[in-house]
């Protein structure tokens, strides 16, 4: 290991630094795995982390699926996942399978199967890879709470060995790969009524399949611990690595995605946040982006996200390694700080816009941010995503800002303001520094103090320790950002300095597919363990447009990572064959009719399959159950069934209505 650990207490948190999720927090080291067969493309080890995506297509139409499938392979997809939720459509897949050889096409296919063991271990024995769920292979769901007794819960255990162990059998003798991929929203009621709906029973459910498999002396197994919720799939996965060392059982490649992560920007952070979060520590060996939009446009998408590490460690600065790790990365806990002003403390985390290259000189040049100015009532109004902060750096804003909106000057500019008393002031680290040892006068209540690791002196953190007016803007060049802000971050916490932090990240020539994932894996890999109290984004481009798109990003990172809610969430499902009515148009419905509905989460799922579980937290469920028929959720308890889609979402509104959580639209500037 590059660093050795001390891991905080936590009831699944390792005991000794023997077992740990990666091999190191600073250094990128890509987790070392198995190798496993599938076709011609292996996945693990020193291959390359690979890219694949699923059909949408309804698999009993083979030409269309393999039409769709060649798409999907000309986008960079390396495997092909195709449904099979009976027997007819897995006898189907050699029909597809061949039809795309014929064609010259011989990417690995892969099955995926829900509730029926004879269609897996007919497709074992046509296509190269078949992936099961535990949740619901040997499994109806009842949705009841059963308190087992050791030997009841012992005997469970056999009944799945003798359900699964055709299957292992089959692809053994023919070579098949299997992926055993846990659903966070698809436990079964006995790992519910043990484990409860979390990480621990996530990986348990996999685990017990997976001991039959090495029982058998199959090791030809790739795993998956897959959520809607990025902090929990994050989590899943981490504790599966760790319970993989401790039980001594082989290190398997492991594939990575966040279910129903939705469509269009929103779709790629969530996605970012989850997959990304894991990249960063050399976990992961194939990517599934789950977008609800055509499954060709996932792959440059995971792509992009993957070529990041190509040459991490090449391309990284050396990062000093972690002694002792104060966090639990198996369990949420935000970094406990001080109160400054309206950071820290309980206060969500906070945006600032960065207008330090473009002068403020109109009310309109705060459009962007989610500032109005009315000029008929003299007043302004701020929408849901309005910023909190502006740095304007050397050139103060030519007019009186919002209520709602503070500005921050460099510290050289703020020391002749005329208002500085309703202005704040940004510091390097050694302006503070110098100010502090020679009396210069600093704001009363707030000071931003910029900080990279490099800046982090012992001078420095003996001035935090009794500073009660500073926020630290962390920020780094390296190109292993979010492990170096963590580092900087953990260093605090080790030194027991409570002052709150803002992320700042830049971005220099990043494209328009790479910005959201970028700044997500960032920022929210941060954040989704609870290190943060704000966030700052900066590009080298600075129109009207990039400034909207930056701020849209930074609260759409907090809201993916759970910590500020301020809209509307979806989760959605990316479309596959047992999908029973046009979901991409449907989200675009729905979304336009309820996007103004802030903090309400609404999941729209394909079929019943993905349906009660992947959206296990909704407030809200918009579930295909037939051709054109609908049944509407209230959390996890079905309110209507067999509506007409002509009037579901009509239904959903007046579902929503009901419980006094409807209002209604109301046109602002920013429509």
């Amino acid at each position: 290991m590059s660093d050795s650990f001390t891991a905080s207490s936590g009831t699944t948190a390792p005991a000794t630094s023997s077992f740990f999720y990666t091999p190191s927090l600073t250094e990128y080291v890509r987790r070392k795995t198995s190798t496993v067969t599938i076709g011609d493309v292996p996945m693990g080890a020193d291959y390359p982390i690979r890219v694949q995506s699923m059909t949408t297509i309804d698999t009993m139409d083979t030409a269309g699926s393999i039409e769709q499938s060649i798409r999907m392979i000309e986008a960079g997809c390396e495997y092909i996942r195709i449904t099979a939720p009976s027997v007819k459509e897995a006898q189907n897949l050699e029909n597809i399978r061949n039809g795309l050889r014929a064609r010259g096409y011989t990417t690995p296919l892969v099955a995926d199967i829900h509730f029926t063991p004879n269609a897996a271990e007919l497709a074992a024995r046509i296509v190269e890879k078949v992936r099961i769920n535990p949740g619901n292979y040997a499994d109806r769901k009842r949705f009841e709470f059963i308190d087992y007794t050791d030997a009841a819960y012992a005997a469970e255990l056999e009944r799945i060995r003798a359900k699964f162990l055709p299957l292992v059998r089959i692809c053994k003798e023919y070579g098949t790969a299997m992926r055993i991929g846990t659903n966070h929203g698809s436990l079964s009621d006995r790992i519910l009524s043990r484990y409860g709906d979390t990480p621990v029973g996530m990986v348990e459910s996999a685990l017990e399949f997976l001991r039959i498999c090495e029982d058998e002396q199959y090791f030809n197994i790739v795993l998956s611990m897959k959520s809607s919720n990025p902090q929990v799939m994050v989590q899943a996965y981490r504790l599966l690595v760790q319970r993989l060392d401790e039980e001594g059982l082989k290190p398997y490649p492991l594939h990575l995605g966040v279910t129903e992560a939705g469509e269009a920007e929103d779709g790629r952070i969530k996605s970012a946040l989850g997959i990304g979060t894991l990249l960063e520590d050399g976990i992961g060996d194939t990517v599934r982006v789950s977008l609800t939009e055509e499954p060709e446009r996932e792959a440059p998408v995971a792509q992009a996200l993957i070529d990041r590490y190509t040459n991490r460690a090449a391309q990284s600065q050396p990062i000093p390694a972690v002694t002792d790790y104060p966090i639990n990365p198996y369990q949420y806990t935000r970094r406990a700080t001080q109160e400054v002003a309206n950071f820290g403390g309980i206060n969500v985390p906070r945006v600032i816009a960065d207008y330090s290259r473009t002068p403020v000189t109109t009310h309109d040049d705060l459009h962007p941010i989610g500032h109005f100015y009315l000029p008929v009532p003299d007043k302004w109004r701020m929408n849901d995503l309005g910023a909190d902060y502006i740095y304007t750096g050397l050139t103060p804003a030519a007019f009186m800002l919002p209520n709602g909106l503070k500005e921050v000057l460099d510290y050289t500019v703020w020391q002749t303001a005329p208002d500085p008393v309703n202005t704040l002031p940004m510091l390097t680290a050694n302006e503070y520094l110098t100010a502090k040892l020679s009396q210069e006068p600093l704001h009363e209540r707030l000071n931003f103090v910029r900080c990279t690791w490099d800046d982090l002196s012992d001078d420095l953190l003996d001035q935090l320790r009794t500073e009660q007016t500073v926020v630290l803007v962390i920020s780094t060049d390296n190109a292993h950002a979010m492990a170096e802000l963590r580092r900087l971050v953990v260093e605090l916490m080790n030194k027991h300095i409570s002052t709150p932090v803002v992320i700042w990240r830049s971005y220099v020539n990043a494209s328009d597919v790479e910005l959201p994932l970028f700044a997500a894996t960032d920022a929210g890999g941060l954040l989704i363990d609870g290190l943060g109290d704000g966030i700052m984004l900066s590009t080298d481009s600075i129109t009207d447009a990039d400034r909207k798109r930056l701020n849209e990003l930074s609260f759409g990172i907090l809201q993916a990572a759970r910590t500020r809610i301020t809209k509307t969430e979806y989760i959605s499902c990316p479309s596959c064959g047992r999908t029973l009515f046009d979901l991409q148009e449907t989200t675009a419905m729905i979304r336009q009719r309820t996007d103004h509905l802030k903090g309400v989460k609404i999941g729209i799922m394909g079929c019943i399959v993905n349906g009660p579980g992947e959206m296990a937290d909704a407030d809200y469920g918009y579930v295909g159950i037939g051709r054109d028929k609908i049944a509407l959720y209230r959390g996890q308890e079905v309110i209507k069934k067999s509506v007409p889609a002509d009037r579901a979402v009509d239904e959903l509104i007046e579902l929503i209505r009901e419980d006094s959580r409807w209002i209604e639209p109301e046109l602002t500037p920013a429509n």
